[in-house]
């Protein structure tokens, strides 16, 4: 089975993905994925250069510099969306290619990539937008302006919904959340439902 996970960044797909990995599933993370090809695909850099002039310095990319480039600009977002799916799918296709039993592809263009039909089952993970300012704020090191620009330029969570086979909502505890996503995998009979008294 291959699970598609997205959602909003800050909402907490991390614990599901942490959920998965422990059950013993294939982690396709396509930020990260993202990531790795900024540092080892020329091709790569060199569109985002052509298309965003002076956003690399001696050959790194300059990540908040493309972000106020991007956040506030929605043809420029697109532009740069076009540019990044195509490479990140070509990776990732790359490594379902040996077959795994069990795989999440977690990204928040899984639908706008073309990412969703590789998947069997698609979830969205959603979470109030303070919580989700919060956690940016303290995760990457941003100002609340930043934070809320990044939130701002993506997809509603009514979209995600509605885009997605199942909907998992993330307003509590990191320990509750867990709890959430393990129901979740039982249900989808990736992981075993437990005997009564057994916990999990």
């Amino acid at each position: 089975m291959i699970l598609g996970i997205t959602g909003g960044t800050g909402c907490g797909k991390t614990t599901l993905l942490n959920c998965i990995a422990e059950q013993g599933g294939l982690i396709l993370d396509c930020d990260a994925i993202y990531h790795e090809l900024l540092n080892n695909d020329p091709a790569l850099l060199g569109a985002i250069e052509a298309r965003f002039p002076g956003t690399m310095e001696n050959g790194i990319l300059q990540r908040k510099k493309l972000g106020n480039r991007v956040f506030s600009d929605e043809k420029a977002l697109k532009d740069l969306n076009k540019i990044t799916h195509g490479a990140v799918k070509a990776e990732v296709l790359r490594r379902l290619a040996g077959k795994p039993k069990f795989a999440a592809i977690d990204a928040i263009a899984l639908f706008e990539g073309g990412l969703a039909e590789l998947c069997d089952v698609t979830v969205a993970v959603t979470a109030p937008e303070e919580d989700r300012i919060q956690r940016l704020m303290v995760r990457d090191g941003i100002d609340r302006d930043y934070a809320k620009r990044r939130i701002d330029a993506q997809k509603s969570a009514d979209w995600f919904r509605e885009m997605c086979d199942y909907s998992l909502v993330n307003d509590g505890t990191r320990a509750q959340f867990r709890d959430t996503c393990l129901a979740f995998l039982q249900r989808l009979a990736i992981i075993e439902e437990k005997t009564k008294g057994e916990t999990l």
